[in-house]
Formats: structure tokens, sequence, C-alpha cells
């Protein structure tokens, strides 16, 4: 089962409701928020994976933090307290500098405003990070997080080509890879 595969559990039923709660929207705008965000995500940490100490450090990560996470157990704990996974720290790693511009790219894509935009990515983060960590193990031994991420990002570009306009904020050389 691959990482959108498992998040897709996590989010269905009543965790999606709590999202819009959370971001005090209805539960089509906060769907919206969630289907331009992983993609993001996702893309993100794919260019951190991109290079041999990047996926050295995701891997590390994975391991250390996110294997046993309790997250995809009880998933409406991310959505009540983000912070509690260090959500602020995932979303720091996976996209820097970058993060600001991130957040007003989910607002404008999903109609939200940027403080749910924000609210939506630390949700969403250590969910992530958990699936990845999950997705990783089921292959094996030997899999790294790069490879992966690298079936996902072709699985995310086969149901949403380019990713739309969102994918220029990463791709920083635009040569139309955001794994730059």
């Amino acid at each position: 089962m691959g990482v959108l595969d498992t998040i897709g559990q996590q989010l269905s039923g009543d965790t999606l409701k709590q999202i819009s709660q959370q971001l005090g929207t209805d539960e089509g705008t906060a769907a919206k928020a969630v289907s331009v965000a992983l993609p993001l995500l996702i893309a993100g940490l794919s260019r951190n994976a991109s290079t041999p100490d990047g996926g050295a450090a995701l891997d590390q990560a994975l391991t250390r933090d996110h294997s046993a996470s309790p997250v995809l157990n009880a998933p409406q704990q991310a959505v009540t307290d983000p912070n509690a996974f260090n959500a602020g720290g995932i979303l720091g790693h996976i996209f820097g500098q970058r993060q600001a511009p991130i957040q007003q790219g989910v607002a404008k894509a999903s109609g939200i405003d940027l403080h749910s935009a924000s609210k939506v990515l630390m949700i969403l983060a250590p969910i992530v990070m958990a699936s990845l960590a999950r997705a990783r193990s089921a292959q094996g031994a030997n899999a790294s997080a790069g490879q992966v991420l690298q079936q996902e990002q072709q699985h995310i570009e086969r149901q949403v080509p380019g990713i739309g306009g969102l994918a220029s904020i990463l791709d920083r050389n635009h040569d139309g890879s955001i794994a730059d």
C-alpha cells in the first residue's frame, strides 16, 4: 500500500469532518485543501530525498521519529493537536524557506485563508511522515524513503499531471522538475 493510499484511509469518515471543523470551513473545501497540500508535501519530501544526504536524513528521521508513530491509529490526534507530533519541525525540514510560499499556494488554490492553509499543512505533515514510514517498512529492509517517494511521485503525476501551477513553487530552476 502506498503513501497516498494509507493517507486516504486516515482521512476518511470523521477525520475529514474534524479537519473541516479545525479549518472553520465545509468538508468540500477541506477536502480540496487536503488534495492541494498532499502532493506538495510528497513533492517536498521527494526533493529532499533526491540527494544522498537528504535521503539519509529522511530515512533516519523516519526510523527514529515516525516508524512507531501512533498517528496512523488515531489521526484525530494530529487534527486536534498537530504540535504533539512536531508538525512545525516537520514542515520546516520539508519546505525550509519555501514554507510561506507553499502556504500561500495552498490558500489560493483551495480558497481558504492563509491561517487555514498553515493548519492543513500542520495536520497533514505527521500523517504523511507516518504513512511514509509504514510504506517504506512494507517494501522491506533495503527500501529507502527516496525509492518509496519516487514511486509515489510517479503515481501523483499520473493522477494530476504537473500538480498544477503549485509545482513551480518547488521548481527553483524552472526546468519542469520539482526535484531540484
